[in-house]
């Protein structure tokens, strides 16, 4: 990964505030973006976009869900980048986190099995 992608990708405050709330929960779905971030659909998903073209998401479909985790090629550094901030900063996401936990009806994951 190109430090210039990255740090293009992560200027905006939303795109900021989405990867680092994948990154702690794993793996989120526009709607509970949209309820974290108290931010409308349209805003949400050109944000993703923008971070899944710049290498940083990758996506999978699961019925009429699509989630949205970290790229698994994702460099050591910018993994680690990504970890200092959210284990530094826990104030940045607090508000976010507290959105999330309260939002109701989340979509059901599978559960993987071996």
């Amino acid at each position: 990964m190109n430090p210039l992608t990255l740090f293009k990708c992560l200027s905006d405050d939303t795109r900021l505030r989405c990867i680092l709330l994948i990154k702690d929960q794993g793996e989120l779905c526009v709607c509970e973006l949209m309820q974290a971030l108290e931010q409308i659909q349209p805003k949400v998903s050109r944000n993703l976009a923008q971070l899944k073209s710049g290498g940083l998401l990758s996506s999978r479909k699961q019925g009429q869900w699509v989630y949205y985790h970290l790229c698994d090629d994702l460099d050591v550094w910018a993994n680690e980048l990504l970890n200092a901030t959210i284990e530094s900063c826990p104030d940045f996401l607090a508000e976010n986190l507290r959105n999330l936990n309260n939002m109701g009806d989340r979509p059901e994951r599978v559960s993987l099995c071996c």
